[in-house]
């Protein structure tokens, strides 16, 4: 497929593409050069609070693994005992 640079360096993204990997309008893509090509790549962008909370969230479960507090299983099925047994 072709595209044409049109002005102030627009360019229209087919819409095959758009469909084939589910992107719409406000989506975020990084966009960076690698060995002449020039690559786009859906991200995710998430708020800092979110990135930040998630991150105490796993500093607790650390905390807790480290202290022995928090329970490890051996498998999915040995969590799910333990959940039922609870």
């Amino acid at each position: 497929m072709l595209a044409e640079l049109r002005q102030k360096a627009q360019i229209t993204i087919p819409k095959e593409i758009i469909v084939k990997l589910g992107l719409s309008e406000g989506d975020k893509l990084d966009i960076f050069e690698k060995d002449g090509s020039i690559c786009l790549v859906p991200v995710a962008v998430y708020p800092q609070k979110y990135l930040n909370d998630l991150k105490e969230e796993i500093n607790g479960v650390k905390a807790r693994l480290a202290s022995g507090e928090q329970p490890v299983f051996d498998s999915v099925d040995a969590l799910f005992d333990k959940l039922e047994a609870d």
